[in-house]
Parts: structure tokens; C-alpha cells; sequence
């Protein structure tokens, strides 16, 4: 796992205390893109937590980026979020 995998997932474990998190670096598919060659990566994100609950999903969504905070801007360029309570 990468430094900046490892970051993701604190900040994630932190923030949102999941149930279950899955994060795979699809960067290596991303090659040439824009966003790869400022070095930034290309993410897949399931995430179950409670804070999902009742919640749209851009309302998941906007609770994943707060969470990831300055990441957005420095080290991920796309994240592929799919974001749910514990049981779905």
C-alpha cells in the first residue's frame, strides 16, 4: 500500500469510523491523463459507515470530501465513490 493509500484511509478511519472500507489505486489506468501526469491518483472508494444514513448520495459524497480535506486539491485527482450505510 502507498504512503498516500495509507493517508486516505486514516483520514477516512478517523473521520467517518466505517464499517468497511475498500480503496484500490487505479492510477496505473490513468496513464497520459492530465490529472496523472500533475502526479495525483485516480481512486476507487467503497466505503459503508452510519454517517450514511438518510443521506443522498451527493450528501455522501460532499462527507467523503470534507473528510479527505486538502487531499482533493494534492493527491487525488478522481475518486470513484461508493458510499452507503452498513447494510447496503
Amino acid at each position: 500500500m502507498t504512503d498516500r493509500m495509507q493517508r486516505i484511509r486514516e483520514r477516512l478511519q478517523k473521520a467517518l469510523e466505517p464499517h468497511s472500507l475498500e480503496l484500490v489505486d487505479d492510477s496505473h489506468r490513468h496513464v497520459g491523463h492530465p490529472g496523472a501526469r500533475s502526479g495525483m491518483g485516480h481512486f476507487k472508494l467503497r466505503i459503508r459507515a452510519e454517517c450514511f444514513r438518510q443521506r443522498s448520495p451527493l450528501e455522501r459524497h460532499r462527507i467523503v470530501y470534507e473528510a479527505l480535506g486538502d487531499m482533493m486539491q494534492t493527491d487525488i485527482h478522481a475518486l470513484n465513490i461508493d458510499a452507503a450505510p452498513p447494510e447496503d
